[in-house]
């Protein structure tokens, strides 16, 4: 059939299963906004009330459901709106694919009004982006786009229509996403040095020698990053723990991949890492990494990380083995994958309780002392929350000493619970993301954990979550300040507090009145857990809820190891 290329590309998007998108108009992009109106009972629109809010949702949506998320945009600052979003979708490696619509081609160099090159600004942070200058070229562009998003490593892909293309016309053929795409067409993607695009074959020699590895090992750790999570590979994972009877620390993004209840689990590692696990890695004599690349708020002295230890690196893109910490053993492939095929070769389970009493002499969770002057602590806060809400709830964060609360304190028990930026630490996340999860999780309950600077950055899309009736439970952290960098203040620069202080509005409770939310500001934790109850009865009117926190200015993140030390050199524990 004849179509022009706005009614291709809604149509390469159903091909694709998609059916819901995330977006905000303007000029150039106004035939494919069109198109989808003209098919809006198949594919549901999210209107934001910013680009980037955009982006944070679409990266969600695709982290709570393992889809690809896709977001629209227009061109000039609808486009560079969408860089944050981008740049935190790739560092996390979450499938998104961007579609901004250009300027026509005759007006591409001449300055024209809202005229950016989008490509060369995102180069740095897509896994692979496209111009389509040609109709011609649109569906298989878009085709070949989500193939490149979500395998191999997964990651952000970026394709810029410009506007004419959206109104010409070519013939196009409707082909079904599991026979549309020939993967050998991506050798040409390798060649031009976009990571991971297959997911390789792990080698078998490889795997027998960590099998061998392991069963000699006295005292193995293994850390779970969001490798694991990605992969979906939390059952494989948990088992390989089981059968070593091996502690297991969890980085920022592993959150979710192993139980936070289970009897193994160390707690987080690293710079704000748990007493348990920084002691552990400082103590092992094996560290198994499933799907971490050792950043440096994992690894902070690389020189003297796991220094006692054999170090085995497994991971899917084989740029990251080797990149920050020299690796004894590596295995590139697909974690799950990995997984099956050692713990087929696996004929042994052992017994290491003389380690893991040592390991868990240390504290695996921080403790604190009575609140003061009505004030509660994030541990009660985070406590009320797990208590009351249902134990599936998704929780997505924003940046900041709340985040480290939150990891550090609630329970993740599945892949995808836990939706947070590590890699790039976006403030102004966390609501975008909530409102991608409970569009993609209609029926789970969802938690926005968030720090008031973190908030005030992007609280305008509490109106996209009053118009679609998203019923989110936003928990604000709110001392006042920007806590984190205070902290450092702290600690460092010897108490001064040079622009951290946020001693100014709103009133974050009338806000959220004012959207035609519920608000409220709450002091102790028997206050939050009446709120908490309430919310679960609301929950059917569709009105979300701010709760604002009350917590102590000085509150910290604890333990806490300075950057480039020792990591079992805690500055405070």
């Amino acid at each position: 059939m004849r179509l022009n290329g706005s009614d291709i590309l809604i149509n390469c998007l159903l091909e694709q299963d998609v059916n819901t998108v995330f977006g905000y108009p303007g000029g150039a992009i106004l035939n494919v906004y069109d198109a989808l109106y003209k098919r809006s009972d198949e594919i549901r629109h999210i209107l934001t009330a910013h680009e980037q809010g955009a982006s944070h949702a679409a990266d969600g949506y695709a982290r709570s459901t393992g889809k690809v998320g896709v977001c629209l945009a227009t061109s000039g600052p609808g486009a560079t709106n969408l860089t944050t979003g981008i740049a935190t979708a790739y560092m996390d490696s979450s499938p998104v694919v961007f579609i901004t619509c250009n300027v026509n081609s005759n007006l591409i160099g001449r300055d024209s009004f809202q005229e950016v090159d989008i490509v060369g600004c995102t180069l740095p942070v897509t896994k692979c982006n496209y111009v389509v200058h040609d109709v011609n070229n649109l569906a298989d562009t878009i085709r070949e786009a989500f193939a490149v998003a979500k395998s191999g490593r997964p990651g952000p892909v970026l394709i810029d229509i410009q506007k004419n293309v959206t109104a010409a016309e070519t013939e196009y053929e409707f082909k079904n996403v599991s026979e549309h795409f020939n993967f050998g067409k991506l050798a040409k993607l390798r060649e031009r040095n976009h990571p991971s695009i297959y997911s390789p074959e792990p080698d078998l020699n490889s795997i027998d020698e960590l099998v061998r590895m392991l069963e000699e090992s006295e005292r193995p750790l293994l850390i779970c990053g969001g490798g694991v999570v990605r992969a979906r590979a939390d059952r494989e994972f948990r088992e390989l723990a089981s059968k070593l009877d091996s502690p297991v620390a969890i980085t920022v993004m592993g959150g979710g991949a192993f139980p936070g209840n289970s009897d193994l689990k160390t707690g987080m590692i690293g710079m704000h890492g748990s007493q348990a696990s920084n002691m552990a890695c400082d103590a092992c004599d094996l560290l198994v990494a499933v799907g971490c690349r050792f950043s440096d708020r994992v690894t902070l002295n690389p020189d003297s990380f796991a220094s006692q230890a054999k170090i085995v690196q497994i991971d899917i893109d084989a740029s990251e083995i080797d990149k920050n910490i020299k690796s004894d053993l590596h295995i590139i492939g697909d974690a799950k994958k990995i997984l099956k095929l050692l713990l087929e070769r696996i004929k042994f389970k052992k017994d290491n309780t003389l380690w893991k009493n040592y390991v868990f002499s240390f504290k695996v969770e921080t403790e604190y002392d009575d609140p003061e002057d009505g004030q509660f602590t994030p541990k009660e806060i985070l406590s009320a929350a797990a208590d009351v809400l249902p134990k599936r709830t998704i929780v997505t964060t924003d940046v900041g000493q709340h985040q480290m609360w939150a990891i550090q304190h609630f329970k993740f028990s599945y892949p995808g619970q836990l939706i947070t930026s590590g890699g790039f630490g976006t403030m102004g996340f966390g609501l975008g993301a909530a409102i991608g999860a409970q569009i993609g999780n209609p029926d789970r309950t969802v938690l926005h954990v968030t720090g008031d600077g973190s908030f005030r950055m992007n609280c305008n899309e509490l109106a996209t979550e009053q118009y679609y009736k998203l019923p989110i439970i936003t928990l604000v952290f709110n001392n006042s300040c920007l806590g984190m960098v205070r902290q450092w203040q702290h600690l460092i620069y010897h108490e001064r507090y040079s622009q951290t202080t946020l001693d100014r509005g709103p009133d974050f409770a009338k806000l959220a009145e004012a959207y035609g939310l519920h608000g409220r500001k709450v002091t102790d934790a028997e206050e939050l857990r009446k709120i908490l109850k309430q919310t679960k009865n609301t929950r059917s009117d569709g009105k979300g809820w701010v709760i604002d926190c009350q917590i102590n200015i000085d509150e910290m993140v604890r333990p806490m190891v300075g950057g480039n030390s020792h990591i079992a050199n805690f500055m405070i524990d």
